[in-house]
């Protein structure tokens, strides 16, 4: 039995389908990425960022109403920034523990979006013995 396809159509639907997925690669690697930072490098940089760092408190407010505010200082330096963030707030959230969220900074301090905020206990990712 004899294909009657084209070699031409074959070379096309591979061309299509070799442009897709170099597209999806680059889209799931660089285009939707939002620098990741620390209080201290802030400053530095425009627009929507992801920041992390060490709650400080005292932790003031209402996450559904006007928002709770805290202070964000660097893990491992001194540098901080105010923080607004408004919607649900994980259990584990409380002075001490290191966060992540997503924002940006607006004026002085960082705006949070909602839902954006995830903590980690630092005993979970001490080695062994240090917890």
């Amino acid at each position: 039995m004899r294909s009657s396809g084209s070699p031409v159509r074959l070379v096309i639907a591979l061309s299509v389908a070799a442009t897709l997925a170099v597209f999806l690669v680059y889209t799931s690697l660089a285009g939707g990425r939002t620098p990741s930072l620390r209080p201290s490098q802030l400053a530095e940089h425009s627009g929507q960022v992801t920041l992390a760092g060490l709650v400080l408190g005292p932790v003031r407010g209402d996450p559904d109403d006007a928002g709770i505010r805290f202070t964000l200082r660097d893990i491992d330096g001194t540098a901080t920034v105010p923080v607004v963030y408004r919607g649900s707030v994980p259990d584990l959230f409380r002075a001490g523990r290191h966060i992540f969220m997503r924002g940006q900074l607006r004026g002085q301090g960082f705006v949070a979006i909602p839902g954006s905020m995830v903590t980690q206990c630092p005993s979970k990712y001490a080695p062994k013995g240090e917890s």
